[in-house]
């Protein structure tokens, strides 16, 4: 799993390997370790419902997607769109951008090699 920030956007992007992972129940973890100062966790769920959800603690993140919406997703693959969710904040402007998508490069190398 590979995480981008800027600002109030956050990209997940995730290989073939990782998407089957998602979609046979599992969660998707990435751990980093930042030097001796911190470590920060994300971990990546499928869920029930429309919406996809941010939950945790600033060094251990829960991403939760709205299943439906991933499967949805994986039946176009491979594709350059990915799908978007706006996660309301506390105040304007506060508004978190996430972007979910699958590396097409993985899943075009995954799909010829079957």
């Amino acid at each position: 799993m590979k995480l981008q920030i800027e600002g109030q956007h956050l990209r997940v992007r995730i290989g073939e390997d990782e998407l089957a992972q998602l979609l046979a129940g599992e969660p998707v973890r990435a751990s980093t370790q930042f030097a001796q100062a911190f470590a920060m966790t994300c971990t990546l769920r499928l869920a029930a419902g429309s919406e996809a959800r941010f939950a945790g603690q600033p060094g251990a993140w829960i991403i939760d997607m709205p299943e439906a919406a991933v499967r949805e997703h994986t039946a176009r693959l491979p594709t350059r769109e990915g799908l978007t969710f706006i996660l309301a904040g506390n105040d304007a402007g506060e508004a978190l951008e996430l972007l979910f998508d699958v590396d097409v490069r993985d899943s075009v190398r995954q799909r010829l090699s079957r």
